[in-house]
């Protein structure tokens, strides 16, 4: 046969077993990523020539179970079940193998060219755990490799193995191995009732599926009789309505005739799951042994502290103060050096728009306008976002994030929400369109809608320049304050978004997302050494570039908006301030003023130049000026009638209100839908507006 000069490779498995580390170290920087077909999840692709073969790997989402109860267990059931990868690499973690081969064995009923990498080796034989790599491969009947991804130790066996797939000379053992698994743990035993009936569903489904599709594993299918996965098994074989009737009709029949025997639906989907975990300890107790852990030992000390009732909330608050503190701390040097450098370009193109004699009224709104806003949003956004989601990134990669998930877990339960949601607030901190975009991972739709409409309620880095100045000024004695204080200040506004993400979810989830919270399975994966490296080049490129890119398309089109409202007059007064004297009843009503709530409204395309708004608005300028003196900044604002009041007000609408234009646009790509993407707009906004009057009035009163 003649030697294959392409193959596609799925790579498949469950969440933190390490198959992302192994796709970066199959295909290196030759990789993109993308969404699959109809859906919002993301993809990737990754290639690599070896000996003559062009490999494409798709790294499909990671999941517990073909039995899909999320988009990415979907995207990945769909991949792996009925885009006919030519082989399947199903990577497992070395230190928890039992619950990892449950996934195996479901991957092995719907596909032939099956591959187990038994991954982090490494990690497992430091816990004194040993793998009978050739008993387990006798009794899967399928290549099994152990590997270290992160050190390349496993990858010549593994290319080895392909290159047989690649060459054909494989696929005699294909069905050899196909065979004696009948005899082996490859073929699951169901129960005997089920297998009569799978036994009967073979000739009908043997019928339709023409080869196409594992006969026994459609079988199986019809038994469990989960619409989502029999539409897409439809779909996928592309029937004649009289075949697909067919087929339904006798996965009815089977459902009826166990039925009879006094077994209900929901009792054969609990057997026929047990069958798998069942399968998964018989082999795991053959296979793998374990010696004295004292690496375990040291992460169970380490969790006891972590994720207990007494030090679990102040270590999270603490770690929270570290990393606004380092924020805070290192973004301010970059952020000056950036409005530096895109001050010189302004600088340098003015002077070449007068020396063409180009007239004013075409470069002033390009470059007062559109310019100096996108680069008042890049310089003021970039540094706090390239250190907060490197950060960020590294908690995930050490194992933290799913402790912050447990702690919050119940918080979030007593609001009939979702744990997981504790993951995409914390990715709102640096960015509420990455914590929008997070949600993806919460299987529930009603909770998921919960975990979207609330994101907004902590604060970005993009409110921080605003909240942290008013800090500074109107807490601190007019005084400059030291980081450490800054960051203890605005911790604590922090924590106070948390806890209106708590009650608006709870009120959310009582009203009109009614429904009780579901099961929440969480994994907490072993500490492990963060790749440094690899933290940054994956933050920088998937979140920081990404939400900056969504930011620049938002600010340059408003930057002309900002400049015409206030440079064109109507009357004696420009555009801007016939618009601060409209909203000045309502602003004075929630302790602001009309010229505050405003720049509120212009900042809905990035919410770094709220505070440049404000000072425009109250010096009458006609373009946005970048103010770096503090007490030039407490002048102008003591000037326009600002009290402790005022910043506590301004405060709390910058932590309650609407999300900015980049948000907005990833919640409808997410949802598809303008009710719930004006949902997300009208309810912070609402809470704002409730929250500062309320905070006001009552204040106004005490203080008569």
């Amino acid at each position: 046969m003649a030697k294959r000069r392409e193959m596609t490779i799925a790579l498949a498995g469950n969440p933190n077993v390490g198959k992302s580390t192994l796709f970066n170290a199959l295909t290196g920087m030759h990789q993109h990523t993308g969404n699959w077909t109809g859906k919002t999840v993301s993809n990737a692709k990754g290639y690599c020539e070896r000996d003559g073969v062009l490999y494409t790997f798709v790294d499909v989402p990671g999941c517990y179970s073909l039995m899909a109860r999320s988009p990415e267990e979907e995207a990945a059931r769909d991949y792996i079940c009925f885009q006919f990868p030519d082989a399947v690499i199903v990577v497992c973690d070395g230190t928890c193998l039992e619950r990892n081969l449950n996934f195996v064995l479901q991957v092995m009923e719907a596909a032939d060219r099956v591959i187990l990498c038994i991954n982090l080796m490494d990690e497992a034989e430091k816990k004194g755990i040993s793998i009978d790599f050739e008993a387990l491969e006798s009794m899967l009947q399928i290549p099994v490799i152990g590997m270290t991804a992160r050190s390349g130790r496993g990858m010549e066996q593994l290319f080895e193995v392909l290159g047989k797939f690649a060459e054909g000379t494989g696929e005699k053992d294909i069905k050899e191995a196909i065979m004696s698994r009948k005899q082996a743990f490859g073929q699951i035993e169901y129960p005997e009732v089920i297998e009569q009936e799978i036994f009967h569903l073979l000739p009908v489904v043997r019928e339709v599926t023409k080869g196409c599709l594992k006969e026994r594993w459609v079988a199986a299918r019809l038994m469990d009789q989960d619409p989502g996965l029999c539409q897409a098994i439809m779909d996928c074989l592309n029937l004649e309505f009289s075949e697909a009737m067919q087929l339904k009709k006798a996965g009815m029949q089977a459902e009826n005739r166990v039925k009879e025997t006094g077994q209900r639906l929901e009792d054969t989907r609990e057997q026929m799951a047990e069958a798998f975990v069942r399968s998964a300890e018989e082999i795991a107790e053959k296979v793998v042994s374990t010696k004295e852990d004292t690496g375990k030992k040291k992460g169970r000390m380490a969790d006891q502290i972590l994720t207990s009732k007494l030090m679990g909330f102040p270590v999270m608050i603490l770690l929270l103060l570290v990393i606004f503190w380092l924020t805070i701390k290192g973004a301010n040097y970059p952020s000056e050096v950036l409005s530096n450098f895109f001050g010189a370009i302004e600088g340098h193109l003015l002077e070449w728009c007068q020396r063409g004699k180009l007239p004013a009224a075409i470069y002033e709104p390009l470059l007062f306008g559109v310019y100096r806003v996108t680069a008042w949003v890049v310089s003021v956004m970039l540094p706090p976002m390239a250190i907060f989601f490197p950060m960020f990134t590294i908690l995930e990669d050490l194992g933290y994030l799913p402790r912050v998930a447990f702690n919050l877990d119940k918080c979030f339960h007593c609001c009939h929400a979702c744990g997981k949601q504790a993951l995409t607030m914390c990715m709102g901190f640096g960015c509420n369109a990455v914590g929008v975009s997070g949600c993806k991972i919460i299987s529930s739709r009603r909770e998921r809608l919960i975990a979207m409409l609330t994101n907004c309620f902590v604060p970005c880095n993009g409110k921080f320049p605003t909240i942290l100045v008013i800090l500074t000024i109107f807490f601190a004695g007019n005084q400059a304050v030291s980081d450490w204080k800054l960051a203890l200040l605005l911790t604590g506004v922090i924590t106070l978004g948390i806890g209106m993400t708590f009650l608006v979810s709870k009120i959310l989830s009582g009203t009109i997302l009614k429904g009780e919270p579901s099961t929440f399975l969480l994994e907490l994966p072993p500490y492990r050494r963060p790749q440094i490296g690899k933290v940054i080049i994956r933050s920088v490129l998937d979140r920081t570039l990404f939400v900056l890119g969504r930011a620049i398309i938002a600010a340059a089109p408003a930057g002309l908006l900002i400049w015409c409202a206030a440079n064109i007059a109507v009357g004696e007064q420009t555009i801007l301030m016939h618009c601060a004297g409209f909203l000045d009843p309502l602003g004075r009503f929630m302790g602001m003023d009309g010229v505050i709530l405003l720049a509120f409204l212009l900042g809905f395309p990035a919410n770094e130049i709220v505070l440049p708004l404000i000072f425009m608005g109250y010096l009458s300028l006609g373009n946005l000026t970048e103010f770096t003196d503090l007490h030039a900044i407490s002048q102008v604002l003591y000037r326009n009638g600002w009290t402790q009041l005022t910043a506590c007000s301004v405060i709390l609408f910058s932590l309650m209100h609407w999300p900015c234009a980049t948000t907005c646009l990833t919640i409808y790509k997410e949802t598809k839908s303008k009710k719930w993407t004006l949902a997300a707009i009208l309810i912070p906004t609402f809470a704002g507006i409730l929250c500062c009057a309320l905070f006001a009035q009552i204040t106004n009163f005490v203080l008569r």
